[in-house]
């Protein structure tokens, strides 16, 4: 039997006028009627200025330039030998302004639906059930071929899979009703978070200006003091200090050292493993020079490598040099800092003597009166950087520590806004699938799919693993497929289409990208993958979020199924 479903004409039939048609010629459509109703002459349809006799009508004689004389033979069926598909646009007959006045032979097909057949199907010796599955396109009984009404069988197992996809788009509505809610949750919750944000941000605003103006007023009070050096004891003390911050500077710049050598090493021995592989897995036989000049040059480096005499260099020693300095490891610096106090010493603490009430009021106009004398130019400024008081020290960490807390939190307000104000779809949908993943198999492959976030390859042999592409944006584009028995298709219309680009780069091509294209179903589920082109992929997937209809069961709705 021929497939010739797309010329179907779906959509009600106007019972009434088949009723009163009795008597009109054969195929002539429930649209087209009112062309046929005279017993005595006929116009041309396309061409009102022919007017043939009503016995001119199915002669199996083509009289009209537009063939609509002949509704029920395939007399004209060489002005359009496939006749336009059906439904078109612009009509509501499903019709276009084409060369051929009629759709096709009018099937009534009474108990299921009525639709047009191609006029050269018209007595050919076929049953075309699909399309005519009351038997009436061979009437003439061509070759002996008689084609019985089965249109009660047909119309109740159509009417069968009508019931189950409006209970399946039912119970897909449900679920994306459950996602919508989910999603909305989620949303809440990403609304709430940056408010909860929004007042921290503000409450450290404060706090960081309130310690920016006490460290200002801690470093201008404490300027003038004189400060201890770092190494005490005279000359000696200070070469201690100077001393001992150098050795820490070099052990600072070691251990980055070694962090550096470290992940150069796990470069190196990445690489390594994939020239191995290449090496291993590659055909000798496939005449590509550049695979071939690869696999050469890694067999002399790695024969190279074998050779080469390792140093006697060992981590080991490098840690023991990086162990802080104690009385068991490196320098004991406390035997060379501690000491008499000096005249500094006693400088620094004669407040220390006075009676309270004086020591106050001394303490206070000394340093006015040292700021205004540094201010002034009179007193030289001792720069913090060569020792500062851990009054000034103590300032300067909180508030370090409060700008350091206020840029976390600003991050983590900007994170989160950005995130609100994704596209996550019609409804905000996709919000409630983001992070969950869903496979299916083709071919010697499993292809997953991870809700906005990235696409993969995955080998059943145990060769790993490919990024087919990372998400990107979501589009709309109009797909136009025929409708699968069991559901699991596109269809025809708007459907939302996920790009994933930038993925891993193929073998002398661009990088990889997957076209997500979604189907309305009650389950998330990828239904096929194929590359369309050289490292591009076409995915189709089903799931209840790409459902349209979101309104409670009664409510008519489109079907997406």
């Amino acid at each position: 039997m021929r497939r010739t479903g797309a010329l179907a004409l779906l959509g009600a039939i106007a019972h009434g006028s088949l009723a009163a048609s009795e008597s009109l010629p054969r195929g002539v459509g429930p649209e087209f009627v009112k062309f046929y109703e005279s017993k005595t002459t006929f116009t041309c349809i396309g061409n009102p200025s022919i007017t043939l006799k009503a016995s001119q009508v199915n002669d199996n004689s083509c009289d009209c330039p537009d063939g609509s004389d002949e509704p029920g033979t395939a007399a004209c069926a060489n002005i359009d030998p496939l006749s336009p598909e059906q439904p078109l646009p612009g009509s509501v007959t499903g019709t276009t302004n084409t060369t051929a006045a009629l759709p096709g032979f009018w099937c009534a097909n009474a108990g299921h639906i009525g639709s047009y057949l191609p006029f050269m199907y018209v007595n050919d010796g076929v049953c075309d059930y699909e399309l005519c599955c009351d038997g009436s396109d061979e009437y003439a009984h061509a070759g002996g071929v008689r084609c019985e009404n089965r249109c009660d069988s047909i119309g109740k197992e159509y009417r069968r899979l009508e019931e189950q996809r409006r209970e399946n788009k039912e119970r897909s509505a449900k679920k994306r009703r459950t996602l919508v809610k989910e999603a909305r949750e989620l949303r809440r919750q990403v609304e709430v978070k940056i408010a909860n944000l929004k007042t921290e941000v503000r409450g450290l605003d404060a706090k960081k200006a309130e310690l920016q103006s006490k460290f200002e007023e801690v470093e201008r009070s404490e300027r003038g003091k004189v400060v201890k050096s770092e190494g005490q004891g005279g000359k000696l003390g200070v070469l201690v200090g100077l001393a001992k911050n150098r050795v820490n500077e070099l052990r600072n710049t070691l251990d980055k050292v070694m962090d550096q050598r470290d992940d150069l090493q796990d470069k190196v021995d990445q690489l390594e493993d994939i020239l191995t592989k290449l090496k291993e897995e590659y055909n000798p036989n496939f005449n590509d020079e550049g695979v071939k000049v690869a696999v050469k040059a890694w067999e002399d480096y790695a024969a190279g490598q074998a050779g080469e005499a390792k140093g006697d260099f060992a981590d080991a020693d490098v840690m023991e040099v990086l162990k802080e300095d104690s009385e068991t490891s490196g320098i004991n610096w406390a035997e060379f800092e501690t000491g008499e106090a000096s005249d500094v010493d006693v400088v620094y603490n004669w407040e220390a003597y006075l009676p309270a009430p004086v020591r106050d009021y001394v303490h206070q106009k000394l340093n006015l009166l040292r700021v205004w004398a540094i201010e002034n130019g009179i007193l030289a400024d001792n720069p913090t950087s060569t020792g500062e008081s851990r009054l000034v020290t103590a300032a300067r960490e909180a508030l370090d520590s409060a700008k350091n807390a206020h840029a976390v939190k600003l991050g983590q307000l900007e994170e989160e806004q950005r995130e609100l104000e994704k596209d996550y779809g019609p409804d905000d949908v996709f919000r409630a699938l983001k992070g969950k993943c869903v496979s299916g198999e083709a071919g010697e492959y499993d292809y997953e799919l991870c809700w906005f976030d990235k696409t993969t390859q995955k080998s059943r042999k145990g060769h790993g693993s490919t990024n087919m592409g990372n998400f990107v944006r979501i589009d709309k584009e109009f797909v136009d497929e025929e409708e699968r028995l069991d559901g699991k298709g596109l269809g025809k219309g708007q459907r939302l289409v996920l790009r994933y680009e930038n993925g891993q780069g193929c073998w002398n091509g661009p990088n990889r990208r997957t076209d997500v294209y979604l189907g309305c179903a009650e389950t998330d589920e990828v239904w096929r993958t194929v590359e369309a082109e050289k490292c591009v992929y076409r995915m189709e997937v089903g799931s209840p979020a790409a459902c349209e209809d979101v309104q409670e069961p009664g409510v008519q709705t489109k079907d997406e199924l």
